[in-house]
């Protein structure tokens, strides 16, 4: 029997164009198993979304918004159980912290979506200066100038057209939320490609996001890079929406440069954290813990990186480990589980690799928890077997790390606790907290609000929390 079987770029094995959605929990294959979308499918896509463009973009902003909500009540409330538990089955993240997310995609239907709507509202612009008319020379100009001192000037944001939006799959309903919602408020037509790690999930969120919407105007197709490449090559696609690696998003621009396509890209992480001796430690060493751990470490915005004063270095690392031996890692499902799979086995065994190197390099372990009892099993699928076991990786909290090591140059996005140490001067804080090709969050605590204030803008990040972890602290309106 002939078979046509390859592997995606994450390592997602694809079996006569069908994606083999792999528990990574359990290493069972999820059924049903999700079809790849064709180059004709996808042109009979794109054709469709242009269509149901022109009758969402004429529909009034309120009403866009209006209907949006009313999706989220309607087709997400209902099936929240059941898309936090597909989530879980699909890329390992506890069941809690997946229904937490899907209740932070309901709860987007507020506030989040009010300031959304409020973005998009006209503005007029209107000058009001009667000194001009006195600099006038003759009447003809005074009559120009209070003609112009009365006019009003209208600011419109019209819709491009069709968006792509490319979703992650550490974040597999949220994310979408963040991408698709505000381009489908202006006016878009929305074209969703999940993650190959998280299609069910996906599919399942769009298809309850789209229920009260005109038909075509948000739509999902399905694959690996090659189908995303080709989505996002299209002419009739006139924006792209990506969340993902870095390495990903090169290409994405490079694709879409020659048809200077509208870009919105937020992508990888080595999010340092600077502790300072006069810092809270107990709050430090939680925040510490909590956002090194948080879904296996696998998140844009974990802490990566922790550079604690050497005078308290000791009294730190006592404290994190404390905190870690707290956590526990094992299936998903099970109650008191805080930590579970990473998502394939690609990305454990990159993990493992820097913790490896890091130890041979002169690293300390400080604390390594234990893991579930091992799984191999094996799952035969049209005539091709998948070997897979679970992909946990312990709690691991590292010490004495040199700022040349590869864990602290390259993202980990595992559930590693990374520690080491600066001279307690601000100058060598900064230098090593920006020592890195990221940017997109870090953390200052200390009891100085003064200094900390100082060093928080000589950071190059996005955003810098003070004594907090700002992705969970910072207001609503703040960039991103």
């Amino acid at each position: 029997m002939s078979r046509m079987v390859h592997r995606s770029n994450c390592g997602v094995k694809i079996i006569h164009g069908l994606l083999q959605n792999i528990n990574p929990a359990t290493g069972d294959l999820i059924l049903p198993s999700i079809a790849i979308t064709t180059p004709s499918e996808l042109s009979t896509i794109i054709s469709k979304a242009k269509i149901a463009q022109c009758v969402w973009g004429n529909l009034s902003l309120s009403k866009r918004v209006e209907l949006l909500r009313q999706s989220i009540t309607t087709g997400i409330i209902p099936m929240a159980s059941q898309l936090s538990t597909t989530i879980t089955n699909e890329m390992g993240k506890v069941l809690s912290e997946s229904q937490l997310e899907v209740q932070a995609a309901i709860d987007m239907r507020g506030k989040w979506l009010d300031m959304v709507r409020e973005a998009n509202e006209d503005v007029v612009l209107v000058e009001h200066d009667n000194n001009k008319k006195a600099d006038a020379e003759d009447e003809d100009d005074a009559r120009v100038l209070e003609a112009a001192a009365a006019a009003e000037s209208v600011v419109v944001r019209d819709p491009l057209g069709v968006v792509a939006v490319l979703s992650p799959w550490n974040f597999p309903a949220s994310e979408i939320s963040y991408l698709a919602i505000p381009a489908l408020v202006a006016g878009n037509a929305v074209i969703v490609k999940p993650s190959e790690h998280t299609p069910l999930s996906g599919a399942m969120y769009c298809a309850a996001l789209a229920s009260a919407l005109p038909e075509g105007v948000l739509q999902v197709v399905q694959g690996d890079g090659t189908v995303g490449e080709q989505l996002v090559s299209s002419d009739d696609v006139h924006m792209v929406a990506m969340t993902g690696s870095t390495a990903t998003g090169k290409r994405i621009m490079k694709n879409c440069a020659t048809s200077l396509k509208r870009l919105v890209l937020e992508l990888g992480g080595k999010d340092p954290m600077i502790v300072f001796a006069d810092a809270d430690l107990d709050v430090a060493a939680r925040d510490a813990v909590t956002n090194s751990l948080a879904n296996a470490g696998q998140v844009c915005c974990s802490i990566e990186r922790l550079y604690v004063e050497k005078s308290v270095q000791v009294e730190f690392e006592q404290k994190v480990v404390e905190i870690a031996r707290i956590h526990k890692v094992g299936m998903p499902m099970e109650e008191g589980v805080t930590v579970g799979p990473l998502v394939s086995r690609m990305q454990l065994e990159h993990v493992k690799r820097q913790v490896k190197e890091s130890m041979e390099d002169g690293a300390t372990m400080l604390y390594e928890s234990a893991i579930p009892t091992a799984i191999d099993t094996t799952t035969t699928n049209m005539d091709c077997e998948i070997q897979h076991g679970g992909n946990f990786h312990p709690i691991t909290v590292l010490g004495n790390l040199q700022q040349s090591m590869s864990i602290q140059k390259v993202e980990t996005f595992g559930p590693i606790i990374a520690i080491s140490t600066f001279d307690g001067s601000e100058e060598n804080a900064i230098t090593l907290a920006n020592d890195t090709e990221y940017g997109l969050t870090a953390c200052v605590y200390t009891a100085d609000l003064e200094k900390a204030s100082r060093v928080a803008r000589r950071i190059r990040a996005g955003q810098v929390g003070i004594n907090c972890y700002s992705a969970d602290e910072a207001h609503l309106k703040c960039p991103w």
